[in-house]
């Protein structure tokens, strides 16, 4: 299993129109094959910057959702609202405490 952590960074006069989009497209990420979910995070004290947090079956299902349709008509639709370039990491789990808290 891989996570995906993007960092979005909007301007604050289309943060209401990205929160309102991501609302009616958030479940096709989340039910996409090979995704085990997603969470949506704002930065404390800075909610312009959010990040996306996902967890994937493998890079190779998070490659299939990157070069799916669903993901084509997404991502134009939101990069008009950035204020700042994207950043993006694939990341692997070293130790996970979550599972023993829950």
């Amino acid at each position: 299993m891989i996570t995906r952590i993007v960092k979005l960074q909007f301007r604050e006069e289309n943060l209401r129109d990205f929160l309102s989009y991501f609302d009616t497209i958030s479940h096709i990420v989340n039910n996409f094959p090979g995704c085990y979910g997603m969470k949506l995070y704002q930065e404390k004290g800075n909610p312009t910057t959010v990040f996306t947090y996902s967890h994937w079956a493998s890079e190779q299902d998070l490659e299939n959702y990157r070069l799916s349709p669903e993901f084509s008509e997404i991502w134009p639709h939101i990069k008009v609202w950035f204020d700042g370039k994207p950043e993006a990491w694939t990341v692997g789990a070293y130790f996970n405490g979550f599972d023993q808290k829950l």
